[in-house]
């Protein structure tokens, strides 16, 4: 049987519900033959609460956005176009969310 845990929204309490959950069939299954993969590419705290013995790591790469302050306008497009919901405009800044997302005046790269 396999069991995931996802959601596109941060702090819904994937991970509480997860390590709980994995807890809770552990106790009844013997022998324990549980696997768990925590997939979260930015914060992945499972291991906080299991305290795992970890057998295989790998390092991972992402693309972060770069404002170039003196092309961006702060009119807040870059955020309104990105398909990823990754950057947000804040008080005349522009804050990214780890998403590579373009708009046409090329202030996002």
């Amino acid at each position: 049987m396999n069991i995931v845990v996802a959601s596109g929204k941060g702090g819904t309490g994937k991970t509480s519900i997860a390590v709980n959950l994995a807890v809770l069939i552990a106790q009844y299954q013997l022998p324990a033959s549980i696997y768990f993969m925590d997939c979260d590419i930015e914060a992945p705290n499972a291991a906080l609460f299991l305290h795992p013995t970890i057998q295989t790591t790998k390092n991972l790469e992402t693309l972060i956005p770069e404002i170039d302050p003196s092309k961006c306008s702060h009119c807040g497009l870059c955020a309104q176009v990105c398909q990823f919901h990754a950057l947000i405009v804040l008080d005349e800044q522009v804050s990214s969310n780890f998403l590579n997302c373009a708009i046409p005046a090329g202030a996002v790269h």
